[in-house]
């Protein structure tokens, strides 16, 4: 029978050593959240390095025939009973001398493990062969993939190469850098160094606000030289791409592209060195994830906590509550809890997976609701009490939660802002999480869960001449404006007002519990939504010129979950952006039956819809779909900006004129006015390349010409434009449709009654949807939950007048 070391040897072609720029998991594990520190430990694949928790890693050996893994376990240190409670002398936590956070201490033991019998070595040991050890040994030092991905999406901005790399003037003075043991040349820091990369100076970075960092001494250097390029010693390692440069006159890190030339003027040999100290990035990321987010809960209420399925807390990765909220309600509806945990076996999910599910999208959902709903990693935990011991108070008593960072990573990929670390608005994140679960879904409709939040809204134009226009879309929310005019408590509002203007003649301002809001009825905002509105400079073709038209808007079909997103962001004037603050009156029970669209009456005649285009047929001036221009016009854009962004997306849909319009808000050319006459067809046109290559691929003209133009000419973009719009070829035209072409926008729409009960509201607090806290409440088994990232408890004062998104469930009759 084989030795252990003989077994090992035998298996030696499946060891490999890590390049620098391999992914190294070594935290989490790829199919649950597992981590080093849960019981059995984190196995990592030494072929792939992958890794997995105790009952997932046989799943792997499996899959890929790997037998041999790094068994890494983290086992908590016992705290000494006399361990001294350290009195702070900075007002800062997690610094020395600051508060001292109590935090447990864990140690981290090491094996080689051998699949499928286990078979166990242990490490460091000098009978190891040289690959194994060289393996482990990279394993141990590489950033590992999930912190190295989370630190790259802090960095709110790519990088950019700097001004001065390319041409860096370097002075060669005869400076040789040694490899280790460097020193600040003005004072005795050794830690946070800077070496100038003109004249191979080494000294010390800024001072911080506590006293911590260095004395300035790099920032005065370049005050007297002018020197402009410097980089952190202890940041650079073989992955040159994680190196700290920063640029002086730019005031900010860069990319320096000659790095590895700058560095071996100066004799350094950047492949040996081993990383140190934490880059910038890294520290704020540091700084922001240690900040105690979960102190924004109810006021003044003392939560009970609550564990077990359902009631697993979501980690903050850093400005992540606008995902942690989300995903919280969408793991409470049934049609997500059905398709990526009750139908969907983990194993089975792993089985049809890539060969790197932590890239798989699909995967990651079911990880991240198996990890939710399973209840496995929702169980209390004990801080410690201030003499180090475990306490057993009440109030103490928290879950870890979970980190979703595979699965931001992963939906995020394809999105310039969820990508960061930055906070972004909840509603785009739902909206663009719903798009990519059902691009997910595409080839299968029945199993897709985002159609149980889709629903037809129909839009009738009559002008004046009495014939109608009937325009159809699909949507998964329902934006309501909110009529401050509405308002139930006038009397009072008027009172507040007055007293306001008086504090403020004389040099006051009213205190807090003096404050008075408008308050809403809900209904007066669903009613804002369907009452008639003017649309002005409407083209009738009945009546061959531009008119006053009058809009109604209405519901074609009632989805199982109905999402309302309250306008609360608006414009002032000159364009500044404020947040209303109003309270709106949301009852338990809504009925929305009155919003049915009646579709196209008996007795009524629609518009015209080819007088336009024959009229017109001589002259290349583009036509806006007035249906689109004034949506956007009512929420405060431009008209003639509006009517481009219609125009450039060939009417395809509010939605992508809304992007457009984002995108080219600040384009030096968007006041002009819209070319007309003969001479100016450009404003329009395509490239016949890119026009003929899409064609070739099956694509009508048409429909392959108003693609490209939704989507600036990219090919790609332009082929997921139109899989994206089933029903495009049979709906060119979105001003007067007929009753036959809208029937498609409705196909595969759930349906129902009118009634709906509040099932969830996500609030926001701050002043943007770009910054502050987003938390939520969730309806389960009868009683109100907050889950407040990674805190979850029993809700005492659900705060339902003040919701950002509210998402109701269709009662079923």
């Amino acid at each position: 029978m084989a030795t252990p070391m003989e077994l090992l040897r035998s298996k030696m072609s499946r060891v490999r050593i890590p390049e620098p720029t391999n992914r190294v998991y070594k935290q989490e594990c790829c199919v649950s959240f597992d981590t080093p520190r849960s019981e059995g430990g984190l196995y990592v694949d030494m072929h792939t390095f992958l890794a997995f928790g105790k009952d997932y890693v046989e799943w792997n050996y499996a899959k890929t025939g790997n037998p041999v893994y790094l068994h890494i376990r983290q086992t908590r240190k016992a705290v000494p009973e006399d361990r001294p409670l350290k009195k702070p002398t900075l007002l800062a936590i997690g610094l020395e001398g600051g508060f001292d956070k109590q935090e447990p201490e864990y140690e981290e033991t090491y094996s080689i493990v051998i699949l499928p019998d286990y078979v166990s070595l242990p490490f460091p040991s000098v009978e190891l062969p040289e690959k194994v050890r060289l393996a482990v040994d990279s394993i141990l030092l590489a950033e590992g993939a999930e912190r190295k991905e989370q630190i790259a999406s802090w960095i709110a901005d790519k990088k950019k190469v700097s001004a001065f790399a390319m041409d860096l003037q370097q002075i060669d003075s005869g400076v040789v850098v040694p490899p280790s043991g460097w020193k600040c040349c003005n004072c005795d820091k050794v830690e946070n160094l800077w070496l100038n990369l003109t004249d191979g100076m080494i000294f010390c970075g800024r001072k911080n606000w506590d006293g911590t960092g260095g004395n300035n001494h790099a920032i005065e250097h370049y005050n007297e030289t002018k020197y402009p390029l410097a980089v952190k010693l202890g940041t650079i390692t073989a992955d040159l791409e994680t190196a700290d440069v920063f640029s002086y006159p730019e005031d900010e890190s860069v990319e320096d592209p000659l790095l590895a030339q700058h560095l071996a003027f100066f004799g350094i040999d950047f492949s040996s060195l081993k990383k140190t100290e934490m880059t910038t990035a890294e520290r704020e990321l540091d700084q922001n994830t240690n900040f105690d987010w979960n102190r924004i809960q109810e006021s003044g209420q003392e939560v009970e906590p609550l564990f077990g399925p359902g009631y697993t807390g979501l980690v903050n990765l850093g400005n992540s509550c606008y995902l942690a909220s989300t995903m919280q309600v969408m793991f409470s509806t049934h049609s997500f809890c059905s398709r990526y945990y009750e139908k969907q076996n983990l194993k089975a999910a792993f089985e049809n997976a890539p060969a790197d599910p932590t890239l798989d999208l699909n995967m990651q959902i079911i990880k991240l609701g198996h990890g939710l709903l399973s209840g496995k990693y929702s169980v209390p935990i004990k801080e410690t009490d201030e003499t180090g011991n475990n306490s057993t108070s009440t109030s103490n008593v928290k879950q870890e939660g979970i980190a979703p960072r595979m699965f931001k990573a992963v939906v995020a990929a394809s999105h310039p802002e969820f990508s960061t670390m930055r906070q972004q608005d909840a509603l785009e994140f739902f909206l663009h999480l719903l798009d990519q679960v059902e691009r997910a879904n595409s080839g299968n409709a029945e199993m897709d869960p985002t159609r149980s939040f889709k629903f037809g809204i129909e839009e009738r134009l009559m002008c004046p001449s009495g014939k109608v226009a009937y325009n159809k879309r699909t949507d998964y929310i329902l934006s309501l404006s909110i009529p401050l005019h509405e308002a139930t408590n006038k009397e009072q509002l008027e009172a507040f007002n007055k007293l306001k203007a008086a504090r403020s003649l004389e040099g006051k301002s009213v205190s807090a519990d003096e404050i008075v809001r408008p308050r809403v009825p809900l209904e007066a905002c669903l009613a804002s939504f369907s009452a008639a509105e003017e649309v002005h400079d409407f083209y009738s073709t009945a009546l061959d010129s531009k008119t006053t038209a009058v809009k109604t808007a209405g519901l074609t079909t009632f989805p199982d979950y109905l999402v309302l997103h309250m306008r609360k962001f608006v414009m002032e004037e000159g364009w500044v952006p404020k947040k209303l603050d109003v309270y709106i009156d949301v009852p338990d029970i809504i009925d929305i039956t009155h919003l049915r669209s009646k579709g196209i009456q008996p007795g009524e005649e629609l518009l015209p819809e080819s007088v336009a285009r024959e009229e017109n047929a001589g002259s290349s001036e583009p036509l806006a779909n007035e249906l689109i221009v004034s949506q956007l016009a009512s929420m405060g854009f431009n008209y003639l900006h509006c009517q481009k962004a219609a125009i450039n997306t060939s009417n395809a849909g509010i939605e992508e004129a809304m992007t457009w319009l984002l995108s080219h808000i600040n384009d030096p050319d968007i006041d002009d006015p819209i070319p007309t006459g003969t001479g100016n067809t450009d404003f329009l046109s395509v490239d016949q390349a890119s026009l003929d290559t899409l064609i070739s691929f099956g694509f009508q003209e048409e429909v392959a010409r108003k693609a490209l133009k939704a989507s600036g000419g990219n090919i790609e973009q332009a082929t997921d434009w139109i899989f994206s719009q089933p029903d495009v070829s049979s709906s060119m035209d979105m001003d007067a449709t007929t009753s036959s072409a809208q029937n498609t926008v409705d196909a595969g729409l759930s349906d129902g009654g009118g009634r709906y009960r509040l099932m969830a509201l996500i609030s926001h607090i701050g002043t943007s949807t770009h910054c502050g806290h987003y938390v939520t409440h969730i309806l389960k088994n009868g009683k109100w939950v907050i889950f407040n990232d990674s805190k979850v408890g029993a809700s005492i004062d659900p705060p339902k007048d003040m919701g950002y998104l509210y998402f109701f469930e269709r009662i079923n009759s």
